[in-house]
């Protein structure tokens, strides 16, 4: 991080593009834009996919956080389902010593707490609901109870109970997560419970109160008419849904803004107040029977509507056409190609690939082997740095300092998204001064396409090495690293072809090492292996620049010399016992390596074919084996 006065914030969130984390960033965004504030926001999108190893991908980018670079940090921990993730996040923020802000939580009294009095008003809404609407049955739709204003809200949603005298019974009572489908799930679920239908569906988010609305009407039920539903957030989506949906007005942008602003209070010295409460106000709308106007004026709300529509529109265009461009790379080369071309697209000024240096490694882990506490390398590359239009890299520098390039000045909002795949962190991906983020709803579809992607070409990779080997392995011997009968063939047949074409004379040698069982039974097969290296080793030395050799077999060898002399088996002869004498005074065995040629020189016509030719060399090398015989016989050895 720069080393100058401005000041740097880092924001832990999930969802970001759900509208309680957007309206809470837009004022975090809006302090930092007039106060030169450089805010990193460190976003996932766990919890969605019901993926365990999903989210342990998604997860990593808070890990990537180094909160001592950092002048203070802002925790939407309340957005984040999983609490051993969540607890991690505090304990690490501790210990780095900075102060923080939470939100709507007074579990650690060390942080700061801008709160929003969600009791007072849930209270408020479901008394309307009593004492306006007559409801005397209640079922509750909650959020996770590990989170702080879900539970509250869920406690408000009792207390009002009891203080009516109505019964809580758990049979009413779901348990969501705060997704939009857990509104779907609770009322199948009901249906499906044979329980009589309640007077009204007390839902602890609009997301929930708005799905559940859907599937009521699907199953016949009118809203407010045969059931009142209520929500809470009083999001965009409920105050122009139709019905509009009874709700809780939160000041999200205020809280974002104050959050922001409290950090830098802190860090100018200035006292602040542990815990900061702002009001919330309940919205009595049409899904409880009460007839209100329009809360967005018509016109406005088309002009949104339509912008809305548009942006996801050319968003999906985007996606449709990136993937397909995608689709058609098989390098990272052409990986990077195709990004480029699309960034502009995403209207921010800098854009950063940012990917660990072992991201093409083969994966070691087992399928259960899954590290829920899971880093990144310490050494990360930037192959792709777009900086408004210019694009640059940077070969390597270490996680810790998140960004690939230093930040010189302030006022910069960057988002960071993690790259996986499962729960392989392949790297992250930077957006600075940018809100594709958090105004589209495709950021997520982004992220795991760029991912994916980047796991297709790192497969590809290791798929083009493996084939790489297999193709040496079928032409290449593995004992004497050179051709195989069948490379031998594959290389020299084309240039024996020609020879045949042009007239030119060829020469193939046979070859055959002498007293290999010799060596085998008295020094053993290793020292065997050994000794048909060595004697490999001088037939490529005796090669020339056009020659192919092979081991054909066992101790058996050829090599192929095309466009000689009629001297060349005479020269070959002489090369090659220099060279064996030469080695047998470097390896300096008990045994003496030794090996008959069988040289023949042709010029080959139609119809002649390289195995023909080979075992006339065979023949002759036989000849020469023979003959050598005879002569230790002569000599009584």
């Amino acid at each position: 991080m720069n080393s100058n006065d401005i000041k740097n914030i880092a924001v832990i969130v999930a969802g970001i593009d759900e509208e309680y984390q957007n309206n809470i960033i837009k004022g975090i965004n809006k302090f930092a834009g007039e106060n030169n504030v450089n805010i990193a926001y460190f976003a996932a999108f766990g919890g969605i996919l019901a993926s365990k190893r999903f989210d342990i991908g998604e997860y990593s980018i808070y890990n990537l956080a180094d909160f001592s670079r950092f002048d203070g940090a802002i925790l939407m921990t309340n957005t984040i389902s999983d609490p051993i993730v969540k607890e991690r996040i505090i304990s690490r923020v501790r210990e780095s010593g900075i102060p923080a802000v939470v939100f709507d939580c007074s579990d650690y009294p060390e942080f700061y707490n801008i709160g929003i009095d969600n009791t007072a008003a849930m209270k408020a809404m479901i008394r309307h609901i009593v004492d306006d609407h007559g409801a005397g049955v209640l079922n509750y739709i909650s959020g996770p109870l590990a989170n702080p204003e879900a539970k509250a809200r869920y406690i408000a949603f009792l207390q009002v109970l009891a203080e009516y005298g109505l019964e809580a019974d758990e049979k009413r009572i779901f348990y969501g997560e705060f997704r939009s489908c857990d509104g779907k799930k609770a009322i199948e679920e009901f249906v499906n419970s044979g329980l009589p239908l309640p007077d009204a569906f007390i839902c602890a988010n609009d997301a929930m109160a708005l799905s559940a609305v859907t599937t009521l009407e699907k199953y016949g039920f009118k809203v407010p008419e045969d059931v009142i539903v209520t929500g809470f957030d009083y999001t965009y989506n409920a105050r122009n849904f139709c019905p509009s949906l009874t709700s809780v007005k939160r000041p999200l942008f205020t809280a974002g803004y104050e959050a922001c602003k409290t950090i830098i209070d802190i860090l100018g010295g200035k006292d602040h107040l542990k815990n900061t409460l702002l009001e919330a106000t309940p919205i009595f709308a049409e899904s409880c029977g009460c007839a209100i106007e329009s809360p967005d004026d018509y016109r406005e709300y088309k002009k949104r509507n339509y912008a809305r529509i548009e942006t996801t529109n050319s968003s999906i265009s985007m996606l449709n056409r990136l993937t397909a461009r995608l689709a058609e790379t098989e390098t990272d080369e052409e990986y990077l190609d195709a990004l480029k071309g699309f960034i502009g697209e995403l209207e921010c000024e800098k854009f950063c690939l940012c990917l660990t240096e072992d991201w093409q490694d083969t994966l070691n882990k087992s399928s259960t082997d899954i590290d829920c506490n899971n880093t990144y390398a310490y050494y990360m590359t930037a192959p792709l740095i777009w900086d408004k239009g210019e694009c640059k890299s940077v070969s390597g520098y270490p996680s810790c300092e998140m960004y690939p390039e230093e930040l010189t000045d302030g006022g910069n909002i960057s988002y960071f998204l993690p790259l996986h795949f499962r729960e392989r962190c392949l790297g992250y991906y930077i957006i600075t001064n940018g809100d594709f983020p958090i105004y589209s709803l495709l950021c997520h579809t982004l992220t795991m396409n760029l991912s994916n992607s980047i796991e297709n070409i790192r497969k590809l990779f290791h798929l083009n090495k493996a084939m790489d080997e297999l193709n040496r392995l079928y032409v290449i011997d593995p004992l004497c690293n050179i051709y195989n009968r069948n490379g031998f063939i594959n290389v020299a047949d084309d240039v024996f072809r020609d020879c045949v074409a042009n007239h030119q004379k060829i020469m193939l040698s046979f070859i055959d090492m002498d007293g290999l069982k010799f060596i085998n039974d008295n020094y053993g097969h290793n020292e065997g292996d050994f000794a048909i290296q060595r004697l490999a080793s001088v037939i490529q030395d005796c090669c020339g620049t056009r020659s192919v050799c092979a081991r054909f077999g066992g101790d058996e060898f050829v090599l192929f010399d095309p466009k000689v002399t009629d001297k060349a088996a005479e020269a070959l002869a002489r090369r090659f016992a220099s060279k064996i004498d030469n080695m047998n005074d470097i390896i300096k065995k008990p045994y003496t390596l030794a090996a008959s040629i069988g040289s023949v020189i042709i010029t080959p016509e139609e119809g002649d074919t390289l195995y023909s030719i080979i075992k006339h060399a065979d023949d002759k090398m036989y000849e020469v084996k023979k003959k050598k015989k005879n002569s230790r016989a002569a000599l009584g050895k």
